[in-house]
């Protein structure tokens, strides 16, 4: 599948974001690639170049609202952005109870504030362009509430009904929106868990997120975003919900 034109991705050092840059790089896609670790996207910038792709980097953390503007006047230089993919989020699930506020917070700034404010950084040039593509990675728990999760079910929500309105609004601006909904994948996003009993139950035996669990890998998510991007410009796949085979809900 050819794809042409520039792809953002935020949160592209590893997991989700790095399947898909590579992805969308192979494809034909210059990709660029954002986040906090440069030393990871370095690497996996020149793993794109020797597969002769073609990417740049820049260091960002999504919940600096001028970071993020400055990023997009820079790509508007430079001809626009075709493709956002807004990749970037955290998962630090705990008991409500256990009242980790800052944690609520960092959820709060990432999944959605930072959400937004990529999306607003490339808005209004693909408005005048009359042409675009936002790829918001939420989940499952955009769609079912589970135990231990309510702030970050709460995010993800947010990103599905923020996805659909803005769908509804930019449909005739030749802009297309899609909201991705992973289940269990196996990135380093449990990894931000740091409520000891919460992350026993999601990353031991039996959990969604144990060594041995046959759930989905970043490259089963890139290549759903794959078959999103590549569709023709009349056709807009609003939401594509994507689980591993085991996860009920």
């Amino acid at each position: 599948m050819a794809i042409s034109g520039r792809a953002w991705i935020t949160g592209a050092s590893s997991g989700i974001g790095a399947a898909i840059a590579k992805m969308l790089a192979e494809n034909g896609a210059k990709v660029v690639l954002s986040a906090r670790r440069t030393e990871q996207l370095e690497r996996l910038s020149q793993e794109i170049e020797r597969a002769n792709g073609q990417s740049m980097i820049r260091e960002l953390d999504v919940t600096n609202r001028e970071a993020v503007a400055q990023l997009g006047d820079e790509l508007e230089t430079m001809g626009g952005v075709d493709i956002l993919i807004n990749n970037a989020g955290l998962m630090p699930l705990s008991p409500m109870l256990e009242g980790r506020v800052d944690e609520w917070e960092r959820m709060i700034d990432v999944n959605i504030k930072g959400l937004l404010y990529a999306i607003h950084a490339v808005l209004p040039g693909m408005a005048r362009r009359k042409h675009g593509h936002i790829v918001n990675i939420g989940s499952v728990a955009g769609r079912f509430a589970f135990k231990g999760a309510a702030v970050y079910c709460g995010t993800k929500f947010a990103v599905r009904a923020i996805s659909d309105s803005l769908r509804r609004e930019v449909m005739e601006c030749g802009i297309r929106v899609t909201d991705i909904e992973p289940g269990a994948v196996a990135t380093e996003l449990a990894d931000s868990i740091k409520h000891e009993a919460t992350k026993a139950a999601v990353t031991q035996e039996g959990g969604l997120y144990a060594p041995d669990a046959k759930i989905l890998q970043a490259e089963d998510i890139a290549s759903a975003i794959l078959y999103v991007v590549s569709q023709p410009d009349h056709v807009n796949v609003s939401e594509l919900l994507i689980r591993p085979r085991i996860q009920e809900l």
